[in-house]
């Protein structure tokens, strides 16, 4: 189990969301070796899906640079001992959505 073992890094998430992915990524510790980071990001991302709707993202590791838009409220980044979990939804390209950018069909080459 993970209590105890867990160590967050940085987040924007409600409690009770924060204690869900702890609990997720302890139960993916338990159902899966650590030689595995994309089955457990795997289960992290299905499992809050399920429970908190479409659009979640998961990395699994012990190294690697991310850098990335998330939905407020939404983003979790925290380590069980050497592995890195980062969890996030993601939002949409708010510079397309205020017209900062071409749409593709008026874009010449």
């Amino acid at each position: 189990m993970l209590e105890g073992k867990a160590v967050v890094n940085e987040t924007d998430m409600l409690q009770t969301m924060q204690q869900d992915a702890l609990q997720l990524a302890a139960r993916a510790l338990d159902n899966f070796d650590v030689t595995e980071p994309t089955e457990i990001a795997q289960f992290i991302k299905k499992e809050f899906d399920d429970t908190y709707g479409v659009g979640w993202q998961c990395i699994v590791g012990t190294d690697f640079g991310s850098f990335v838009t998330h939905s407020q409220g939404c983003f979790i980044y925290f380590f069980v001992g050497s592995l890195a979990f980062l969890l996030f939804r993601g939002t949409t390209n708010l510079a397309v959505e205020t017209n900062n950018i071409l749409p593709l069909e008026a874009v010449t080459a």
